[in-house]
């Protein structure tokens, strides 16, 4: 492996590097989000059925989640530039497969293959800008640019894509990862390192069937129980998805040359920033699903309209993002981390205080708060991973932590969403007179009490609809409190294992906690 002065400081052409990882970043957040626009028109022109129509959704997730693994631990063998360009070169091929899609399954395959190559990005991304910024400082900055990117693609994926799409055919979102990848193989072979693992050893193919086999049905079965309830199909799923993850782990204590090297969990750093960011993704997607169902169906508004009030607390990540590092340079990050989750817990706080009636701007607040807070653990923490790490191993821990996230998203719909339904149905007031056909979905859902109110009289639609908004907005109280207590006990576990860690400015990236020096 190429050694290099580990207080070396970055100059233009590391930060137009940088500048040019942070594009392939924005296109693969900005190509989960899109397709949701697309999707009535291609159904249509595809003929696609509702279950095609949600597996056409949810593939492409689905196959980042599980090939993040092999991609990390495939960069740490054979080279990350070259793993990402690979990538870069299968996006481009997959987007054009997918924008000139003539049937539902043709499109089916290209959004997955899309998965698969947009999967190089996030590790090959982490591990490249360790290698380009080793000094402490810089890349406490460079990942507070490059975690901006992934909430500038969230920001702007639902703007282009309604752009595209009031211009041109639904097949056009998908072009726009042609032009990106290809800057990114144009540029890429000059801008970014080359290093690779000098003894990297053989790819175990078993393993790496092994991941897919451990993380596609855990995925797949969690956002089937968020969906659906907990069917035996989808805790059957998760069963097995487990299963298989217990052969992958013991196969690789017998490896020589394991594809995963275990020892990384007994890394604090490493094992603490994997459960920070699991806990992070699930307290986010669940309090983001429980906000604008309770945006849509208490407040009233628009999905366009919750679009359009979500881009402040997203703007407000971003803000706290780059906060984070900054402040790190000169605080030991565990009190910086423990400090936002902190404040993240008074806005979830915040957020049990919304009413039925008038509480738009109370959860908004609340959101702010908690993002601000908490979005620190997806910048500083991943620089203090990737300090933390050897450079050899370093695709592998950035992989962990973007896999702990995906998982952590799919956990938090799946339980959230459940926690919610489960105390909406223990508030709603559903009238007696009411056959079982209408009273049940009446009982399950705020969606299904507006169904079933639109076919009452109006003094008793009205009641329907009005316990209904008062049970969701004390399911939305439910989840928020379950989020306060999550962020309170994150805060401790980040407050005691990276307490050793020093602050990124004083110069000792990728030491041991235990063996940096004494901070101020």
């Amino acid at each position: 492996m190429t050694t290099v002065d580990m207080g070396a400081r970055a100059g233009r052409r590391e930060w137009t590097a940088l500048a040019v990882l942070c594009l392939p970043t924005l296109l693969t957040t900005v190509d989960i989000s899109v397709l949701i626009l697309a999707l009535p028109r291609l159904a249509t022109d595809l003929e696609a059925s509702s279950t095609q129509q949600l597996w056409v959704t949810d593939i492409y997730g689905f196959m980042i989640a599980g090939s993040l693994v092999l991609m990390g631990t495939l960069g740490d063998r054979i080279g990350h530039r070259n793993v990402l360009l690979g990538g870069a070169a299968g996006f481009m091929a997959a987007s054009l497969l997918a924008a000139y899609s003539n049937s539902i399954e043709m499109l089916l395959v290209s959004r997955a293959l899309l998965g698969i190559a947009a999967a190089t990005v996030m590790p090959c991304v982490l591990a490249l800008i360790s290698q380009l910024f080793p000094n402490p400082a810089q890349m406490g900055a460079a990942m507070g640019v490059w975690g901006t990117s992934i909430m500038l693609g969230v920001i702007l994926g639902p703007v282009v894509g309604g752009l595209l799409l009031g211009s041109f055919w639904w097949g056009s979102i998908f072009l726009m990862g042609v032009p990106v990848m290809a800057l990114l193989l144009l540029v890429g072979p000059g801008l970014l390192p080359a290093a690779r693992h000098p003894h990297p050893g053989r790819l175990d193919p078993l393993s790496a069937l092994l991941t897919l086999a451990a993380l596609l049905p855990v995925v797949y079965g969690l956002k089937e129980i968020a969906r659906a309830g907990w069917a035996p199909t989808a805790v059957g799923a998760v069963v097995v998805g487990l299963g298989f993850g217990l052969m992958f782990v013991h196969r690789q204590r017998h490896l020589t040359h394991p594809m995963l090297d275990l020892a990384l969990f007994r890394n604090p750093v490493v094992s603490t920033i994997v459960l920070l960011g699991l806990a992070f993704g699930f307290i986010t997607a669940g309090a983001g699903l429980v906000s604008t169902l309770y945006m849509q169906l208490v407040e009233g508004l628009t999905p366009l309209k919750v679009a359009l009030w979500m881009l402040i607390p997203a703007g407000a990540m971003i803000i706290g993002g780059n906060i984070g590092p900054a402040v790190a340079r000169t605080v030991r990050p565990a009190y910086v981390l423990a400090a936002g989750m902190v404040l993240a817990a008074f806005g979830a706080l915040v957020i049990t205080q919304v009413s039925a009636s008038g509480g738009l701007a109370t959860l908004i607040i609340g959101l702010v708060v908690m993002y601000v807070g908490g979005s620190p653990s997806a910048t500083l923490a991943n620089a203090v991973l990737m300090s933390s790490t050897p450079p050899e191993k370093a695709g592998a821990a950035g992989s962990l932590s973007s896999t702990g996230g995906e998982l952590g998203v799919a956990l938090g719909v799946a339980v959230l969403g459940s926690v919610a339904g489960a105390v909406y149905g223990a508030a709603v007031d559903v009238p007696a007179a009411l056959p079982p056909e209408a009273a049940i979905p009446a009982g399950e859902s705020i969606v299904g009490a507006a169904a079933v109110a639109e076919t009452l009289p109006e003094p008793a639609a009205a009641a329907l609809l009005d316990s209904a908004r008062e049970a969701f907005t004390q399911a939305l109280h439910g989840a928020s409190v379950i989020n306060l207590l999550l962020f309170l006990a994150v805060a401790v576990l980040l407050a005691t294992r990276l307490k050793g860690v020093p602050p990124t400015g004083t110069g000792h990236p990728g030491m041991p906690p235990e063996a940096a020096p004494p901070a101020p």
